[in-house]
């Protein structure tokens, strides 16, 4: 038995999803509903993790559709909380695939930890022929516990990728996830992790305390799209409700149509924050001094997560 303070113990923190859904039917994936078990439950199905020093905290129950700032403000609460106890070598959060992204981007930006916080998930619920949330839960706790890892991590189908990097690329897949321009992480192996490569420069966190304001005071931070046809309707919509920042998915290189930069610049100039991503599924958008501010290789939901933390910042 290991002794009571080594750091040997992870804590396993729930927030719903499909890892924790049910259907009537061991063969509907889809007509099911998310968040019904706790994380407790969760760990029932997966006898390996019987041996392990753990620790559980239902610190959610939804939906991940529905994720909001609240849970996210608790959610790094509980976090940072946990990491500061020595006896605590990483942390696993059980997630839905749909704004998962989101959530570890947010994490790794607030809190940037040393010791590995891993975000997992299913496609499948629980109660489904062939779920996927039991393994890819198994992989996470052992992602957790290795010394080699550290910072925002998400496990999902035995591959590791960095909370930057990260995104959902298939509806309905097991193999839901995918790092852009191919930067994977590491694999899970039957319980073992192959690290294929470190993470590359990470961003310093920013700190709970930027999360202090009211809710009611956060940013409002929106994304809009160039496509054909695309012009100014939106963002004026959006500047008549009051708004502080936009991001824009871009096609291609974060290009716009005449119609969309002029509204944006003209929004710009009143005072809200732009940031250019685009909406391809991999590649940077480049910086010109002629054109809005990019993002960078950050997508749009994350370029929209970057902004809200500046502008909280600020």
């Amino acid at each position: 038995m290991s002794a009571p303070n080594s750091a040997d113990l992870v804590v396993i923190l729930g927030t719903g999803g499909t890892i924790a859904g049910t259907a009537e039917e061991a063969t509907d994936n889809v007509g099911y509903r998310a968040a019904q078990l706790g994380v407790a439950q969760l760990l029932q199905a997966i006898p390996p993790l019987g041996a392990r020093r753990l620790e559980t905290e239902q610190v959610a129950q939804l939906d991940s559709k529905d994720m909001d700032f609240a849970t996210w403000r608790q959610l790094a609460g509980r976090v940072a909380a946990h990491l500061a106890r020595p006896e605590v070598a990483g942390i696993v959060i059980t997630h839905g695939t749909d704004t998962l992204e989101e959530t570890a981007y947010f994490l790794q930006r607030v809190l940037a930890p040393t010791k590995p916080v891993v975000l997992t998930a299913a496609m499948r619920p629980a109660t489904a022929l062939q779920t996927d949330g039991p393994q890819n839960l198994l992989d996470a706790v052992n992602v957790a516990s290795d010394a080699a890892a550290s910072g925002v991590l998400v496990v999902f189908a035995g591959v590791v990728h960095s909370a930057e990097q990260v995104r959902k690329v298939h509806s309905y897949r097991v193999d839901a996830f995918a790092s852009v321009d191919g930067a994977r992480l590491a694999v899970v192996e039957e319980g073992m992790i192959r690290w294929l490569a470190a993470p590359g420069s990470r961003p310093a966190g920013m700190g709970l305390t930027l999360l202090d304001r009211p809710l009611g005071q956060w940013p409002r931070v929106h994304i809009v799209m160039n496509y054909v046809g695309a012009d100014a309707a939106v963002v004026d919509a959006l500047l008549s409700q009051g708004v502080d920042g936009l991001v824009l998915a871009g096609t291609g290189n974060g290009s716009l149509s005449q119609g969309l930069e002029s509204a944006l610049r003209a929004a710009q100039s009143q005072g809200v924050a732009v940031l250019r991503s685009t909406r391809c599924d991999a590649g940077p958008v480049t910086e010109s001094a002629e054109a809005l501010p990019s993002a960078g290789a950050l997508s749009p939901v994350k370029a929209r997560v970057e902004l809200l933390l500046k502008l909280l910042a600020a």
